[in-house]
C-alpha cells in the first residue's frame, strides 16, 4: 500500500514530538500532531509535545488504574506530563534522559538499569525499553488520530543527535522498530532536520540570505546535549547548493545540566536556612528547578519564582520547604557557567577529578559551551568565519541565552559578525518539523543538504618486522575514506594486501582526522601528530576463519561503503575466494565500531 502521510518523529531527551505531512499535497503542509497524554491520575489531554519521562506504577497504581490510557490495557508506566509532574516527588520511580543512557558506553542499555540506583522494589528499564515505550505512546496517538492511515505504512522520519555513535544509531533503530516502525524507516541528523525546517520556512528566499562560501552554524541545545553542525553554501552548476562541512561530537551538557546548577545554588539557599537535603530532595530539587528556569527565563518571565521539595521532618507544614529564586541570580549561575565569554583559542578544561567515579551518565567536565564551541569551530580545518547562525533547541527559547552565545560569535569574528537566521519560535518543535519536511522533498523533490564523511577515516595497520620484547610494531595509517566522500556511495580501496587475523580475538583500531582533506583512499601514512589523526574505540572481534586462512590470517584488501545514515561500512575482502568480512563505525562523530 502506497504510504499517505510522511511522518516526522523527534525523539527528544526532555520532550517528543509528532508532524505529519499529506503526500498528496503539491506543496509540503506540515501539521503537528496533538498527543494524547495523562496529566494527572485519570485525567487524559492533548498537548503539542509528549515529555520523555516515564513514571514507574506502584502496584496498588497499576492495579487501581490510575494511569492507565485507552490504548493502554496494564498501565504499570505513565509517559509524558503525568510522568514529568511525579518525578519532583518521587523521583526514585521516575525514568528521565533514556536518550542520553542510549550513548553511554560504559553500561549495558539492554539491560534494566533505569530508574538508576533505584531501590530493588522498583520494576526498571533498559535505555531500549523507555525509549521503545515513548515511540509506542507517539504510535498510538498517531493510531487513534488516524486509523484509516496505519503508522506501519506511512513513510517515517525518525531523528537522531549527529553525534551519536554506531551503537547508539542501531540501539534506537532496535528500540523503534521493536515499537512498531516499519522496516523502511529512515534516519535523519538533528541539526539538519533543524535546517530543513528553516528552509521550508523561507521557501526560495534562503537562497538571498546565504553566499556562496557562507557557513550557517546550527547551534541545537536540548534537554540533554549539545549539538554542533557546520553547513556551508555553494555554487553548483550555477545554482546555490547546500553541504554538510562537519558536526561536533557528542557533548552530554545542555538544559539538564542547567536545572542541576540552578538546583546546587536553591540547596545553597536551604543550607542557609539550616535544612540539609537528603539524596531524593536533592533530585527532587533539579525536576523543581526545571519549571523555575523556563519560567525565569523566558521574554515575559516574572522576577521570581518560589521552589519547593518534599519536606522530611513532622514540623514542616504541608510537607513542603520552599526557597525564593531571583531571576537575575539565575541568569548569572547559567551565563557564567554554561555560556562565559571565551577566547576563540581557548578550549574546553579537563579538572583533576576523584580516581573513583559512580557509573551514572557521562556528563561533559567543563560545562562551557562557548568552549566546547570554539573547540568544534577549530577542528573543522578552516579559517572561514561562521557567518549565520541558526537557534535551535528548548534552551534557547530564552532570548537572554541566544544574546550570550551570538554576542560570542559576534566578538570571534567581527569583520563579518554572525547574523542569526530566522528559525522560528517553536524551537522545540522544528526537529520534527524538519524530519517531516525532508521525507516530503525525497518524493516530492526539494533543496538537499549534502552531507559526507566528516571526518577523513583511517584503519590502523601494524608493520611487520622483528619482535621486541615488552615493544609493539610500529603502526601505519591507511586512507579508507575520504573527507566528503558522499553517502549512499562506495570506493574501492587501492592498497597492497593486509593479513585479517581470523579465528582468534583481535584488536582493530580505527583513527579519524578533521584537517587532513588532502588524504585520499589508499594513502598510507608512516607518522603523524596527535592533533591530526585521532585514535577511537578499538573494535575487539574475533572473525570467523575457514579453509582460506594461513596461519590465522588471510590478505585482504578494502571496499568501502557510506551509507545514507553515515556508517562507513568496511569489507575486508579475500579476492581469490570472495569471501568478506564487514567491520562498521560512524563517519560523523567520534567514530565507534561493530562487528
Amino acid at each position: 500500500m502506497t504510504a499517505q502521510y510522511v511522518i516526522g518523529i523527534d525523539l527528544g531527551t526532555t520532550n517528543s514530538v509528532l508532524a505529519y505531512a499529506s503526500l498528496q499535497d503539491e506543496a509540503a503542509d506540515v501539521q503537528l500532531l496533538p498527543i494524547p497524554q495523562l496529566v494527572a491520575a485519570r485525567t487524559v489531554e492533548s498537548r503539542p509535545s509528549l515529555p520523555s519521562f516515564l513514571y514507574v506504577a506502584t502496584d496498588h497504581e497499576a492495579a487501581d488504574g490510575q494511569y492507565q490510557l485507552p490504548w493502554d490495557s496494564h498501565g504499570l508506566c505513565a509517559t509524558g506530563s503525568v510522568a514529568r509532574s511525579l518525578s519532583a516527588e518521587f523521583p526514585e520511580r521516575t525514568i528521565s534522559a533514556a536518550k542520553s543512557w542510549l550513548c553511554h558506553t560504559r553500561v549495558d542499555r539492554r539491560q534494566p538499569i533505569l530508574p538508576w540506583q533505584a531501590p530493588d522494589s522498583v520494576q526498571k528499564l533498559s535505555p531500549v525499553a523507555a525509549s521503545r515505550h515513548c515511540l509506542q505512546h507517539l504510535i498510538a496517538a498517531w493510531q487513534q488520530a488516524f486509523p484509516a492511515a496505519p503508522f506501519q505504512q506511512q513513510s517515517i522520519v525518525l531523528t537522531v543527535p549527529a553525534s551519536f555513535d554506531a551503537s547508539a544509531r542501531e540501539l534506537t533503530r532496535e528500540a523503534a522498530l521493536e515499537a512498531g516502525f516499519p522496516d523502511s524507516f529512515l534516519m535523519l541528523e538533528e541539526p539538519q532536520a533543524a535546517t530543513y525546517s528553516w528552509l521550508q520556512r523561507c521557501g526560495e528566499r534562503w537562497r538571498k540570505i546565504l553566499r556562496p562560501a557562507d557557513r550557517l552554524l546550527v547551534c541545537d541545545i536540548g534537554g540533554g546535549t549539545t549539538d554542533l553542525t557546520l553547513v556551508e553554501a555553494a555554487e553548483d552548476g550555477g545554482e546555490l547548493a547546500l553541504n554538510r562541512a562537519a558536526v561536533g561530537n557528542h557533548l552530554l551538557v545542555g538544559g539538564d545540566n542547567m536545572d542541576l546548577a540552578l538546583a546546587h545554588y536553591a540547596a545553597s539557599l536551604f543550607a542557609e536556612q539550616g535544612l540539609q537535603l537528603d539524596p531524593w530532595q536533592s533530585v527532587s530539587l533539579w525536576h523543581a528547578c526545571r519549571t523555575a528556569k523556563e519560567q525565569l527565563l523566558s521574554s515575559d518571565g516574572s522576577q521570581q519564582q518560589t521552589i519547593s521539595v518534599p519536606g522530611r521532618g513532622r514540623r514542616l507544614i504541608g510537607g513542603l520547604v520552599s526557597v525564593v529564586l531571583e531571576r537575575s541570580r539565575a541568569a548569572d549561575v547559567l551565563l557564567s557557567g554554561f555560556f562565559p565569554t571565551v577566547a576563540l583559542t581557548d578550549r574546553p578544561q579537563r579538572p583533576r577529578s576523584s580516581g573513583f567515579r559512580e557509573l551514572g551518565l557521562p556528563w561533559e567536565a567543563d560545562t562551557a559551551i562557548t568552549r566546547h564551541l570554539a573547540a568544534f569551530l577549530a577542528s573543522t580545518g578552516s579559517d572561514a568565519a561562521v557567518s549565520h547562525v541558526l537557534f535551535n533547541g528548548g534552551v534557547f527559547r530564552s532570548p537572554l541565552l541566544r544574546q550570550r552565545l551570538l554576542d560570542q560569535l559576534q566578538q570571534w569574528f567581527p569583520g563579518r559578525p554572525p547574523v542569526p537566521v530566522d528559525g522560528g519560535e517553536d524551537l522545540d518543535f522544528a526537529v520534527a518539523r524538519g524530519a517531516c519536511y525532508y521525507g516530503w522533498t525525497r518524493q516530492h523533490g526539494g533543496v538537499r543538504i549534502r552531507g559526507g564523511a566528516a571526518r577523513s577515516c583511517y584503519v590502523g595497520i601494524e608493520t611487520a618486522g622483528l619482535a621486541l620484547p615488552g615493544i609493539g610494531r610500529p603502526l601505519k595509517a591507511l586512507c579508507v575514506a575520504a573527507q566528503g566522500m558522499e553517502e549512499g556511495t562506495a570506493v574501492d580501496v587501492p592498497s597492497e594486501e593486509v593479513g585479517l587475523v581470523v579465528g582468534e580475538p583481535a584488536r582493530f583500531r580505527f583513527f579519524g582526522a578533521a584537517g587532513r582533506k588532502q588524504d585520499q583512499p589508499g594513502d598510507l601514512l608512516s607518522r603523524w601528530s596527535a592533533d591530526e589523526l585521532v585514535e577511537t574505540d578499538s573494535l575487539e572481534a574475533t572473525l570467523p576463519a575457514d579453509e582460506d586462512s594461513e596461519d590465522g590470517w588471510v590478505p585482504v584488501r578494502f571496499h568501502t561503503q557510506l551509507t545514507e545514515l553515515g556508517i562507513l561500512e568496511l569489507w575486508c575482502v579475500h579476492s581469490p575466494s570472495g569471501r568478506r568480512w564487514k567491520l562498521e563505525f560512524s563517519v560523523r562523530d567520534e567514530l565507534s565500531t561493530t562487528p
